[in-house]
């Protein structure tokens, strides 16, 4: 899709946690087409442009949803989150990005988000559950602490309503007793680490990353290790921080590690 420039509604602003608010946006519905997994700029000021992951499969309705983190010590964060309380029109450029849902795959999915992150992934598992509600997913949403699982509640759902979906909450702090539940299970520990330890074979999966560099090409040298194909993995992070190789082989990370 060529990216185009628009301006949208902002048809509601929803506090999700003291951190993270939602953003619902409303325009022409041929403008606001993406494909699940792309991305938006929105104008910010003059020559600024702030990019955002649209957290909804495209429904053809001309609805956007956005999550974004705010700040408080962060000018622009401040300044972006006055502009979705008190602005009618917001300008959009999109769509935008390459890390998308392959609509020609059935393999099974591991989804692997930081923090906001989880929104690119939400419009993949949308997408993927209208295309095959059979298909296998596995979401690992990995954050600091329980309360930045800020949409918890949705992924509970997925995995109640969908016995192929498994959702796995990554947190640094110790998770409570009582997290764990069908298809739900709780780890503890930097992300990289736990997928190491929990998560098994990912031959014959596609693989999609959320986050910042450091983050998504650790996960990535972990799951070379547990039979990533360089060809079913995708990140954004490709785009803007790309490395050679992306995906080591096995022989090269133990020299690196010397084991």
């Amino acid at each position: 899709m060529t990216a185009r420039t628009l301006t949208c509604q902002v048809t509601a602003v929803e506090d999700l946690t003291p951190d993270v608010f939602r953003v619902h946006l409303e325009g022409r519905a041929e403008a606001m087409a993406h494909a699940p997994g792309q991305y938006l700029e929105l104008k910010l000021d003059d020559g600024v442009w702030v990019p955002f992951s649209i957290a909804n499969a495209h429904l053809g309705d001309g609805t956007l949803e956005l999550h974004i983190q705010h700040w408080p010590e962060r000018t622009n964060s401040a300044r972006l989150r006055e502009m979705m309380q008190h602005a009618a029109q917001l300008t959009l450029r999109l769509p935008q990005g390459e890390c998308v849902l392959d609509d020609t795959s059935r393999r099974p999915l591991v989804l692997i988000a930081a923090g906001t992150g989880f929104a690119q992934m939400k419009a993949i598992i949308e997408a993927a559950l209208r295309q095959d509600a059979s298909r296998s997913i596995d979401l690992w949403w990995a954050v600091r602490e329980r309360r930045d699982l800020y949409l918890e509640s949705l992924a509970r759902e997925w995995a109640a309503d969908y016995s192929n979906f498994h959702f796995h909450g990554v947190t640094e702090a110790a998770v409570e007793e009582g997290f764990d539940d069908s298809r739900v299970t709780g780890h503890t520990g930097r992300i990289d680490k736990v997928l190491a330890r929990d998560l098994g074979d990912v031959q014959g999966h596609d693989v999609y990353v959320s986050g910042s560099p450091g983050m998504v090409y650790a996960c990535i040298d972990v799951l070379a290790s547990l039979g990533l194909e360089a060809s079913r993995v995708f990140s954004d992070v490709f785009s803007y921080a790309p490395r050679m190789p992306l995906v080591p082989t096995v022989g090269s990370l133990k020299r690196e590690t010397g084991s």
